[in-house]
């Protein structure tokens, strides 16, 4: 797999930070409202807090659910040590085209897929398991079964002392990570729009 020189710091590839990405977002908003989780991309307070539990030191390999135009992407590559890698998966091909186009950077495999393909994907390159998942995916308004599908493939490809890392508008997400997950710590973050839950769930 493509992954930086030693000599390279985390943070410090050339690459380019996505300018105007506001009009795709809420496009992508308009054209699939079930799979983008808000109207508007998280704050920075919500992302600093949301990853502040990683461990960056030994990460390996991170996975994010539904990227969309990289509000998460990049701060995770900014944090992310030069030898780890970033599988983004999104089942919008205009987002993943964004990304694509406006991030370069050799850790970070963008998908077009699904979520609840996820074991698959990271099988596909090269790894039996990951350290951290994230995901801002709404649970509550996905189709029938895939919420389910989704908790289970995470559960299984997180490592046993990984996380999986989810930001939403309802609590309700609890109902399909809860009996995948021993522990569930839950916050909250009102420098949002709209204010969200955060919830870091661990095996073990």
């Amino acid at each position: 797999m493509p992954v930086s020189s030693a000599g390279q710091k985390a943070g410090a590839y050339p690459r380019r930070r996505p300018s105007h990405p506001l009009a795709l977002f809420f496009k992508g908003f308009l054209t699939h409202p079930a799979m983008v989780g808000s109207v508007i991309p998280s704050s920075r307070a919500l992302i600093d807090k949301m990853l502040a539990p990683v461990d960056w030191g030994r990460v390996k390999l991170f996975v994010e659910y539904g990227p969309g135009v990289g509000t998460f992407t990049l701060p995770i590559l900014d944090r992310l040590g030069p030898d780890a890698e970033l599988i983004a998966i999104d089942t919008n091909p205009d987002f993943v085209s964004f990304l694509k186009k406006e991030v370069v950077d050799p850790r970070l495999h963008v998908v077009r897929g699904s979520a609840a393909d996820v074991r698959r994907i990271v099988a596909e390159f090269g790894h039996e398991q990951a350290d951290y998942v994230l995901s801002g995916l709404p649970f509550s308004t996905l189709p029938a079964g895939i919420g389910e599908r989704i908790a289970s493939e995470t559960a299984a490809v997180v490592k046993t002392d990984g996380a999986f890392l989810v930001y939403q508008l309802s609590a309700k997400v609890t109902d399909y990570i809860g009996p995948h997950f021993a522990h569930v710590e839950r916050g909250f973050e009102w420098l949002n729009i709209p204010p969200m839950r955060l919830f870091w769930a661990r095996k073990g």
